[in-house]
């Protein structure tokens, strides 16, 4: 399997530099892989993709407990992924790849059924209405998943943004997807897993962490 919260961030000095060491994992042309990527990354049982992977802690910490596994993650600021990058390198991690892309460009990377799961972590809520289509749990973005995806693939989603949270549920359902594991309080329930830099922040704070498993209907 192959392993977003928008934020305006600084931008880093010697960023340019920085990505060049890290070029080994950095897919510049990844549209050449669409339709192979098993092909030419033979070895791995399963492709997860992570859709705004930030700074990194969730995709390493991930990658190593799963080195049977694929990973690659998705992130649009150059200024965080360079974070990510760095740490996989540091990480010596070699199931991991990352992409410098938009995840509405995911059909021009990833063929029909090529993705077993997808992880979503704490993606942008934009809440006004008239921007609703932007959201990474919208109509629109679900039936680029379910293309990627396997038969019975999964997305696995995380966010603190309780009004988010139902809206994805019922946008999970109503487009193809049956739900599992939902809860309002992931941490109370003893069930956190690995985190993401945010999630280490929200959970110090006390703040509930939602998160389901939305499994592709046939």
């Amino acid at each position: 399997m192959l392993s977003v919260i928008f934020v305006r961030m600084r931008k880093k000095k010697n960023l340019i530099p920085r990505m060049e060491k890290c070029e080994s994992i950095l897919l510049r042309d990844p549209s050449a892989y669409k339709g192979r990527w098993r092909d030419a990354f033979p070895g791995f049982s399963e492709l997860h993709i992570e859709l705004g992977c930030g700074k990194g802690r969730f995709t390493v910490e991930t990658a190593q407990s799963k080195p049977e596994t694929l990973f690659v993650a998705v992130e649009r600021a150059p200024e965080a992924m360079i974070t990510a990058m760095e740490r996989a390198m540091a990480s010596g991690l070699e199931n991991v790849r990352f992409i410098d892309m938009d995840a509405a460009k995911l059909r021009d990377v990833f063929g029909d059924g090529e993705a077993d799961l997808i992880y979503i972590n704490f993606c942008d809520p934009w809440p006004p209405k008239k921007q609703a289509k932007r959201r990474l749990t919208a109509p629109g973005f679900l039936a680029l998943y379910k293309a990627v995806l396997k038969s019975r693939g999964e997305i696995h989603f995380k966010t603190d943004n309780y009004p988010l949270f139902c809206y994805s549920l019922q946008s999970f359902y109503e487009n193809g997807f049956d739900i599992y594991d939902a809860t309002h309080d992931l941490h109370g329930t003893g069930g956190g897993g690995i985190m993401t830099d945010y999630e280490v922040k929200f959970h110090a704070q006390g703040v509930p962490i939602n998160r389901c498993v939305a499994k592709k209907r046939d």
